[in-house]
């Protein structure tokens, strides 16, 4: 028992920076599915004024380089948002598996 009590202090630390670490990710997710929008709308409204129809913008305003690259760089956040999200829940669960060890063997002790 006594290395699973250092062992489960730092799934805990680590369970502490997941979290400090998803804030982060989860604030470049929304910049970046922001900034997306964004481009998305503007180049949409360009090509309006440029005379395209409707029907054929919608088809065509997701193969511009930049709107496809602001989509590409929202879907990596999202990626790593979510990454992050099962690293903690992985945490999580190992932090309990070493807290039922722990149980048994205190139990086992008395």
């Amino acid at each position: 028992m006594n290395d699973l009590i250092p062992e489960i202090q730092q799934k805990i630390l680590d369970l502490n920076h997941s979290c400090d670490q998803l804030a982060r990710r989860g604030a470049d997710y929304a910049k970046a599915e922001r900034d997306y929008r964004v481009l998305l709308r503007t180049e949409a409204l360009k090509m309006k004024a440029e005379g395209y129809a409707v029907g054929l913008i919608n088809m065509t305003v997701y193969g511009i380089d930049e709107v496809a690259t602001a989509r590409l760089k929202r879907d990596i956040a999202e990626a790593n948002y979510k990454a992050t999200q099962e690293k903690i829940n992985a945490i999580k669960l190992e932090i309990r598996i070493l807290d039922s060890q722990i149980a048994r063997e205190w139990g086992r002790n008395e």
